[in-house]
């Protein structure tokens, strides 16, 4: 067997320990790293992050969308709830029998107030 070390002369040994280095900045400023065999393995990987942090994003987005929706929602509630709430005053205040007699009397429609009180009517079996 031949000595490794002792055979090779001083271009090799130089080309040797150029292509052992992990990279410089020569190569990474030129671009020549994106050609190694190491890149080239990990472009699988490097695809699937960047689809993962895509859908991280948008998912992000549309979280933020439905958050938006549910205030704008739950303010309409409230309005809706307090609309209703003033509706049902104004409605058991027009009901009131005093008042129901005054709207007979402005409008003019000759009805009269019941003086009997009613009867109860009861079915004997």
């Amino acid at each position: 067997m031949r000595d490794l070390n002792n055979d090779k002369t001083f271009e090799e040994l130089d080309s040797v320990s150029t292509n052992s280095k992990k990279g410089s900045i020569k190569d990474f400023i030129g671009g020549n790293f994106l050609t190694s065999e190491n890149v080239i393995k990990q472009i699988p990987y490097v695809l699937f992050l960047s689809i993962v942090a895509i859908l991280y994003i948008g998912n992000r987005y549309q979280a933020e969308k439905i958050v938006r929706e549910t205030i704008i929602l739950k303010n309409e509630v409230k309005e809706l709830r307090a609309e209703a709430i003033t509706t049902t005053s104004e409605l058991m205040y027009i009901s009131k029998q005093s008042e129901v007699a005054k709207l007979v009397e402005e409008k003019g429609l000759n009805l009269k107030e019941a003086v009997v009180p009613p009867k109860k009517i009861g079915i004997i079996k």
